[in-house]
């Protein structure tokens, strides 16, 4: 059974579940957490991500699973709920950046695309252009 997906978490809890895993929080805010995506309670979530909206294209970010909930299928649901909220705001190419799970999204039909090849608003992002480095796989799947 797949966990239950909810939109919105608290900003506090998505912070400290994406500190927890050394993942990026410099320029997340409570607007980001609206395109956020959570399993677990609102205030601690035990799954996370997010999207990025950018003029039909979205940014696929901050995908985290804590370590009790890893094998459940939280990171399959949330980035299914997140690719069906991305389409339902008219988005067809949903892209990403990571340096640990290329072999996860690539299972679920991401693939590696070139940086040069990135449309220009989401390399006018923050993790584009700077928080996440420039060793990071850059992935995208049409939706």
């Amino acid at each position: 059974m797949q966990p239950e997906v909810a939109q919105r978490p608290a900003l506090a809890g998505a912070i400290a579940l994406l500190a927890s895993a050394q993942l990026p929080t410099e320029d997340l805010s409570d607007a980001h957490c609206e395109h956020f995506f959570f399993s677990g309670s609102r205030a601690t979530p035990t799954a996370l991500v997010g999207i990025e909206l950018l003029d039909g294209v979205a940014l696929l970010r901050s995908l985290v699973v804590a370590p009790q909930a890893r094998g459940t299928g939280a990171g399959t649901a949330l980035v299914r709920r997140a690719e069906e909220y991305a389409r339902e705001h008219g988005v067809r190419t949903l892209y990403l950046l990571t340096t640990t799970a290329e072999q996860f999204f690539a299972q679920r039909g991401y693939a590696r695309a070139d940086r040069e090849s990135a449309p220009p608003a989401i390399r006018a992002t923050r993790e584009f252009s700077g928080i996440c480095p420039a060793s990071s796989a850059f992935m995208s799947r049409v939706l």
